[in-house]
């Protein structure tokens, strides 16, 4: 879940932890699932996770009509059981690490959030952002280039 240097067995350690909460930042993985261009294949994705009980915090699917193999991109409540549901149901995946980060729900903080990272180098390779109409807080998820090396972007 985490890298080795962050604590044993990929958890984070305790001040990890606080300062990431602090942060309104999160470490989570995003699975991106291959998925037939055909009526039902999200449906299929989303009933294999929700028969295990993982709930889907965020949904993005890929593709263009003309091709016949699209991607979703999912962020779910418990990595590990999506990780054995989505083995055990034979569909293609990938596992990656991501970001969460929490921000007000107003014009601008977006942006701003968006222009820490580029001063810090950050390269994004996905993004997701949604909020609730009316809703105080907007949730971001995001990857990065593997070469770019995360920080919070609040500092």
């Amino acid at each position: 879940m985490f890298p080795a240097s962050m604590g044993i067995k990929g958890s984070p350690r305790i001040s990890e932890r606080i300062i990431l909460a602090a942060a309104g930042m999160a470490k989570t993985k995003q699975f991106i699932v291959t998925a037939e261009n055909r009526p039902g294949a999200v449906a299929e994705i989303a009933r294999t996770l929700g028969n295990e009980k993982v709930n889907i915090l965020s949904l993005l699917l890929s593709g263009k009509a003309e091709e016949t193999r699209g991607t979703v991109q999912l962020v779910v409540d418990d990595a590990r059981r999506a990780k054995k549901a989505l083995d055990e149901s034979g569909l293609i995946y990938q596992e990656t690490a991501a970001e969460e980060y929490e921000l007000p729900n107003k014009p601008g903080a977006l942006a701003q959030y968006l222009e820490k990272l580029t001063a810090k180098g950050v390269n994004l390779n996905s993004i997701c952002a949604t909020a609730a109409k009316g809703g105080k807080k907007a949730v971001v998820v995001y990857t990065v280039d593997v070469k770019t090396k995360v920080a919070s972007a609040t500092a």
